[in-house]
């Protein structure tokens, strides 16, 4: 009676076994379909990273700090000054050319009232050389009739019908206004030479003005450099971000170009990663992409594909390799891919540029 009853107990646990095993191979073969059906839609890689806009400061004077009002990894905003410069020398090259500037203005000036008095000089002697036409058609005329009464005078004179003395005085008459008719054609002349001079004068006069007008804008150029160079003394933020590679201190003598920090934006980062290019077919800009980080294990951040670079990156690197040499080994390259993040998947700027992260991409979206 004692082995009948064990026997079912037996059968029992045999059924059971069998159950637990049938249970794992089908929970096996589902994990199994559904990691294969995975792998076929998703495709990621670890050799990937966090980027973002670097902003190297640099200063575009060369001169002294005078004070820095950032700190490493501070926050700043755009438009924040960063650093400034001693602005003492720039300041006396900005007043320096400002004199300059006046004194060309007043230059200018004197210039102008010159063409003024010699056009109103020139306008009197135009007035003066009309006059001196009349008194010329005058003397002229005073000429025609003096010439006729001396020939009248002569020849009444040959007969005896005037004396001598009217003869001489109808002479007289006739040389003074010959006399006078010359003095006349000087006068002409003389009047004529001080248009001309006048004229030329005024001419002159225009040209040095538009000369004075050339170095007015040079002046002016040159006082708008020193007033930039003055302004960029003070070195503002030209993005928000935050601080990184200060090295600026009070006192420091620095040049123009100088690197003397960074400011990083971190409202705009996104991903490369360097996928095989035997994966990239099924890729696509558009596709969505969930990434891992390794900072913030179990928190996922989400993106979509942006777009894929031109070229491997070997074929961009510093020393691209030289294939024909013979030692010719065939590796899988890789190409960078970019992946923007979706808006509001990092509100709080959490991540930071170079981070590793592990992009998926859902290959099955079009």
């Amino acid at each position: 009676m004692e082995e009948t009853k064990e026997a079912p107990a037996g059968g029992s646990k045999k059924k059971i076994a069998l159950s637990i095993f049938a249970l794992m191979v089908i929970t096996g073969l589902t994990a199994l379909f559904i990691y294969t059906r995975y792998i076929k839609t998703h495709i990621s890689t670890d050799d990937a990273f966090i980027e973002g806009d670097i902003y190297t400061i640099a200063p575009k004077v060369s001169g002294t700090v005078r004070n820095v009002y950032v700190s490493s990894n501070q926050l700043v905003r755009k438009g924040d000054i960063l650093v400034e410069l001693d602005e003492a020398d720039y300041s006396v090259k900005v007043s320096e050319a400002a004199s300059a500037l006046e004194a060309e203005k007043a230059k200018t000036s004197e210039i102008d009232s010159m063409i003024l008095a010699t056009k109103k000089q020139l306008a009197e002697t135009i007035g003066r050389v009309q006059a001196v036409k009349a008194v010329n058609e005058l003397q002229n005329a005073n000429l025609e009739q003096a010439e006729k009464d001396r020939d009248r005078a002569e020849t009444l004179y040959s007969k005896q019908a005037i004396s001598k003395e009217k003869y001489e005085r109808a002479l007289t008459a006739y040389k003074v206004a010959v006399a006078q008719v010359m003095a006349a054609a000087e006068d002409m002349k003389v009047v004529m030479f001080a248009v001309e001079t006048q004229k030329a004068a005024v001419r002159q006069a225009e040209a040095s003005k538009i000369s004075q007008l050339s170095i007015i804008k040079q002046k002016e150029a040159v006082l708008e450099t020193a007033q930039l160079n003055s302004g960029y003394t003070k070195i503002n933020s030209p993005a928000d971000g935050y601080v990184t590679k200060k090295s600026a201190e009070p006192g420091n003598q620095i040049k123009a170009g100088q690197p003397i920090m960074a400011v990083v934006s971190l409202d705009n980062v996104y991903v490369t990663a360097n996928y095989k290019e035997t994966e990239l077919e099924r890729v696509k800009p558009g596709q969505r992409v969930e990434i891992e980080v390794d900072t913030y294990p179990g928190k996922n951040f989400t993106g979509k594909v942006d777009s894929i670079m031109a070229g491997t990156g070997a074929a961009f690197s510093l020393f691209p390799p030289e294939n024909a040499t013979g030692n010719y080994v065939k590796v899988v390259q890789r190409i960078p891919v970019k992946i923007v993040l979706d808006k509001d998947t990092d509100r709080e700027h959490v991540l930071r540029v170079g981070m590793s992260v592990v992009p998926t991409i859902s290959v099955n979206e079009k």
